[in-house]
This record gives structure tokens, sequence and C-alpha cells, in this order.
């Protein structure tokens, strides 16, 4: 009961606190607003929107329960997760954060994961994708693609790293559940669950067309408001003092490692909102660059308040467990940081620290001029008319839905 009671004085103050800063920071708390829109409509939903739908449509048509069945063999011995979870982890990877929490949540709710497995899936199949390491951070913030190499590789190798401690969590079944067993990848095994989970669906190709749409959009409605909240309050902790007063306490941290304690703004600023906190991470002067990406590389895997808000707004529509994703976001960070060091020195100094850049590892792919650069300016121009286009035929089809209650 006390423990109840202190929880409810606590939220109270703190949205209290929230609420007199807003009126005693009006100016500040409108341009965190508009900083947290403008990513929200230029890049997010733009970026997320086709993943969503795409992915919904997969699992309506039994594309996901078919390349769970190929995939098994290969997830269940690394991972202890089923097939499908090789789907959930690409998806993650090419469309970034939260879209391995909806994509979990969605196929728990399908029935095709145990709330254990579900719980190890969502774990490490939320991460960023290589749009934004190479596009934002690297070229972005930083002006130096290669740094895209290293942020990428740390990042990627944490994760798998977070995959295979998390494979522990849970215990082990006494016997095999349906659909555990490791043998060959069977085509023909395939195609039947494909074709059993078309016809369970039943839902004519409209009628998923649409759901997938209104669903999608409602989710990255929910997306945006996490974004401008979080850019609102991480803007008003910095007003208050708040920020720098974590940081004094962080710098006595920073030191053990070697760090410089310039970095400890940034570093609170980035446990709030990656975008924030990776830019302010490129604009310490004191600090050498590798010392920046370290900080960079943490903050990206640990995926900032912001994001894991987003996933446990996601994850409270299922019986998913929220703190295993919290304990392998820390434990990615601490990982990702960790390789983002002991790389340094064999990838980015051997290769690219140079006066003639070695071709050994190519990244021209990603300079601000070549294709993924030009897609990334092409998000922020074009991004908010497909917004806006989205958000008013999600509006027209809401409509016609109620008008048939």
């Amino acid at each position: 009961m006390f423990r109840s009671k202190l929880k409810t004085v606590t939220l109270a103050l703190s949205v209290t606190l929230m609420a007199i800063s807003l009126i005693s920071f009006p100016q500040e708390s409108v341009d965190a607003s508009i900083r947290g829109l403008d990513m929200w409509w230029e890049i997010v939903f733009p970026s997320l929107l086709p993943f969503f739908i795409v992915s919904e449509m997969l699992i309506g048509f039994g594309v996901v329960k078919f390349i769970g069945v190929l995939l098994e063999p290969l997830m269940r011995p690394l991972f202890r997760v089923p097939g499908v979870g090789g789907f959930v982890w690409a998806m993650g990877m090419a469309s970034g954060y939260p879209a391995g929490a909806k994509l979990t949540a969605r196929l728990r709710q399908e029935g095709q994961l145990s709330k254990t497995e579900a719980e190890r899936l969502v774990s490490f199949t939320n991460c960023s994708n290589p749009l934004f390491i190479f596009g934002a951070v690297s070229v972005g913030f930083f002006n130096n693609a290669k740094l895209g190499v290293i942020l990428a590789l740390a990042h990627y190798l944490g994760n798998i790293t977070v995959g295979l401690l998390m494979r522990f969590y849970g215990k082990k079944p006494k016997q095999p559940s349906h659909g555990a067993r490791t043998s060959k990848p069977s085509l023909r095994a395939a195609l039947s669950a494909l074709h059993r989970t078309r016809i369970k669906d039943n839902r004519p190709i409209g009628k998923l067309l649409g759901d997938a749409v209104m669903s999608s959009i409602q989710t990255l409605l929910m997306i945006g408001g996490f974004i401008i909240l979080f850019s609102v309050i991480n803007k008003l902790l910095f007003h208050i003092g708040i920020t720098a007063f974590l940081a004094k306490g962080l710098e006595a941290v920073l030191s053990i490692f070697s760090l410089p304690t310039e970095l400890s703004i940034p570093f609170i600023s980035g446990l709030f909102e990656i975008t924030l906190g990776s830019q302010m991470t490129s604009q310490v002067q004191q600090a050498t660059l590798m010392h920046q990406v370290i900080i960079v590389s943490f903050i990206l895997a640990f995926s900032g308040f912001s994001v894991q808000a987003q996933v446990a707004s996601i994850l409270a529509q299922t019986d998913i467990n929220f703190k295993p994703f919290f304990f392998a976001r820390i434990v990615h960070g601490f990982a990702a940081a960790f390789y983002a060091f002991i790389l340094w020195q064999p990838i980015y100094e051997r290769y690219y620290n140079t006066e003639q850049p070695s071709n050994a590892i190519p990244v021209g792919l990603f300079e601000k001029y070549s294709f993924l650069g030009k897609l990334m300016d092409g998000f922020v121009s074009s991004g908010p008319i497909i917004t806006i286009l989205a958000l008013s035929i999600y509006t027209l089809m809401l409509a016609r839905r109620l008008e048939r209650k």
C-alpha cells in the first residue's frame, strides 16, 4: 500500500512540475514541440509507414509464417525464438525503432510467439536503421560518412550480443514446443504453413489492406506524440537545471573510463532523446573523435527514454513484460560502446584516418551526395507531403468506418 501511495505522489508531483515548467518556459516548449514535430513528419512517418503496412500484409498473407518455418533451424538454436523472429529482426534493422516491438507484439497477438519468446525477441530486434546511422548521425552531425562504418558495426554487433545473452532468459521448456524442432528447413512445410495461415485469416485483400493502413497510422500517431513529448521534456529538464545536476554526478563515472567530463550533458540528453544527444555529442570540441563515437554508440543502443516509452506503449497491448527490454537496452548500450572502442584502431585508424582513404571497406554509398545521401534529403523534402496525404487518407477511411457503425 505504501509503495502504491508513493508512486501516486511521485507521478502527481512529476506532472505538476512539468505543467509549471511549461508555463515558465512557454517559448522553449513551443520550439521543442516544433522540433519534435518536424522530425516526426519529415523523417519518422514517411520512413516507417511503408514498412508497417507491408509487414501487416505479409503477416496476413502468411508470408511471415513461411519465412518462420524456413528460419526455424537458425533462430531456435541461436536465440531460442521461433523462425518468425528472423523476419522481425530483419524488418527491425531495415526500418528502425520501434518496428521490432510492433511486429513482436503483432506476432504475440497472432499466437506465433510465447510470452517468454516475445520478451527475448523484442529485446534484440529494436535497433537503429542504417539510413539514420549513416545519413543523420555520420553525415548530418559529424560530416564524416566513414564514422558510419564504426557506428553500424558497434550497433549491430551489440545487438547480436544481446540476442545471444537473452537466449538464457526464461526457463527452458521441459518438452519442445510446437514447431521447436531444429531439423532441416522444408520448402513444402513452409508453403503448407503459408497456405494455412492465409486461409485462417480469411480477410479480403481490400479489408486486409485497409486494416494495415489504419493500424500503421494509429501506431505512428502514437509514436509522434511520444517524440514531441520527450523533445519538450528534454528541453525543460535542461532549462530548470536537472540535466546539469545529473551531469555533475555522471562526470565521476566518465572520468573512470577516461572520457571527457564535457560529454556528460550530451550523454544525459541522449538518454532521453537519441537525435539531440547525438547532435550535442558531435559538437563537444574538448573530446576526441573516438570518445564522441563511444558515447554516440551507447546513446544509439540505449535508444533513449522516448523510444522506450513508445515500445512500452506498444507492449502494453499484450502480456509482454517491458523489464527485459529495458535491461537489454542497458546491456546493448555498454556492448555497443565496447565494440566501438575495440574496433576504432583496427577499422577506422587503419583504413580511414589517412590522407588517401583505403577502398577496403567502401562507404561511398553513404556519402552526402550518394544514393543514400540523396535519399535522406528526399525524405526531409518530401516527408511532410507524404505525411499529409497519408493522414488525409486515414481520416477518410476512419470517417467511412464510423458511418457504417
